[in-house]
């Protein structure tokens, strides 16, 4: 088996570009919704402010750009091309860290956070703190491989992550994840030491099956049922029926953005407009990645794949959890601590939501230190 691993930045052709925008220019549009908010999914305006934006204004090139100063590259492991960002510390004693992903997120979703991560000193921080960042993309996301059978679920994912950083050089790593990057940190929790050494969490799944004893965690349990009866709708899909939605996003650009856009509003911290957590460029990013891998089906699948089969699993290294308020769970620490006894570190921030390190990369990065200085 080989081992390689070898340079692949990101760079579509322009012919690429050129059909999207001919598809931009040739939306065919539905008829505005007859309420005055989001409660039947992304308002007609924005959707037509953000497309003329994207078809007009925006920079793919520059994306590129930010993404390819992170040393992206592809290794081979257990028969897919597993593509990630590796950016080294200067500092020669940092820690290998492992940040996963989730749905609908992508190296995007971290890439602002890892320059700080990989450099405190140069960002006014203790160098200490220094982190070897390591982003892979998970199988059927970005520029990784679209597995063509079927058992790529969370803990294959996480045993390939092992090898890979094994690959670097990285014998003994910490992790990160929230989102489907918690289920995966979980599971490299899991494996623990020598390997797998500390995780972090910015996701902690809550269960109707918790039960509440202070007005903190009944707000959890009403935010549960409140995402399970009104906001769920995604997720039933892409359990049950990825490949159906996968036809009409990978066909159309306005349905792939619209289908992502609606979860920006609803999942980051914002009075009812997502540009107050995430700029326009931002968003236009992520879908823009999406869009031109063509990855709405492969992507979903971790859904079909993971949400039946799923398990908790006990962790005996040290757990830190952040909890960001307008996350889509909210968890107490007791119920954390009691899912994870070895807890060292949890806090509740007072801004953020669920893709911290996208919205809040400062406040995202200082919890990360802390949570792996606790047992440094």
């Amino acid at each position: 088996m080989s081992e390689t691993i070898h340079p692949h930045p990101f760079a579509f052709p322009d012919s690429a570009l050129e059909d999207l925008r001919r598809r931009l220019l040739s939306t065919r549009w539905p008829e505005r919704e007859p309420v005055a908010d989001s409660s039947q999914g992304a308002p007609l305006a924005r959707m037509q402010a953000l497309i003329d934006y994207w078809r007009d204004d925006y920079d793919w090139r520059a994306a590129e750009g930010r993404l390819n100063a992170l040393n992206p590259s592809t290794t081979r492991i257990d028969g897919l091309d597993i593509h990630f960002l590796h950016v080294r510390s200067p500092e020669p004693d940092a820690t290998p860290l492992v940040i996963t992903h989730g749905w609908p997120g992508s190296p995007f979703e971290i890439a602002k956070s890892v320059p700080l991560l990989a450099d405190p000193r140069a960002h006014g921080g203790d160098p200490r703190d220094a982190f070897h960042v390591v982003v892979p993309s998970m199988p059927g996301f970005s520029l990784s491989g679209k597995p063509t059978e079927t058992g790529w679920g969370a803990e294959r994912i996480s045993r390939a992550w092992v090898e890979l950083m094994r690959r670097l050089g990285y014998d003994r790593f910490v992790a990160q994840g929230g989102d489907w990057g918690y289920a995966i940190t979980n599971a490299l929790g899991a494996i623990g030491a020598p390997t797998v050494q500390a995780v972090h969490f910015n996701m902690f799944p809550v269960f109707e099956t918790l039960e509440a004893q202070d007005e903190g965690e009944r707000r959890g349990l009403e935010r549960l049922r409140d995402f399970q009866a009104n906001k769920s709708g995604y997720q039933l899909e892409q359990i049950q029926s990825p490949q159906t939605i996968g036809y009409a996003l990978t066909d159309s650009p306005v349905g792939q953005a619209a289908w992502l856009y609606e979860l920006y509003e609803r999942w980051t911290d914002n009075d009812g407009d997502p540009e107050q957590a995430l700029s326009r460029d931002d968003m236009l990013d992520n879908i823009t990645l999406y869009w031109l891998t063509a990855t709405a089906a492969s992507s979903a699948r971790i859904y079909w794949e993971s949400m039946r089969s799923f398990r908790e699993q006990e962790i005996a290294v040290p757990v830190g959890f952040s909890q960001f308020p307008s996350d889509l769970h909210l968890a107490s620490r007791r119920w954390v601590e009691e899912r994870y006894p070895t807890l060292v570190h949890y806090n509740e921030l007072p801004k953020g939501g669920h893709f911290p390190a996208w919205e809040q990369p400062e406040l995202f990065v200082e919890e990360v230190r802390a949570s792996f200085r606790a047992p440094r």
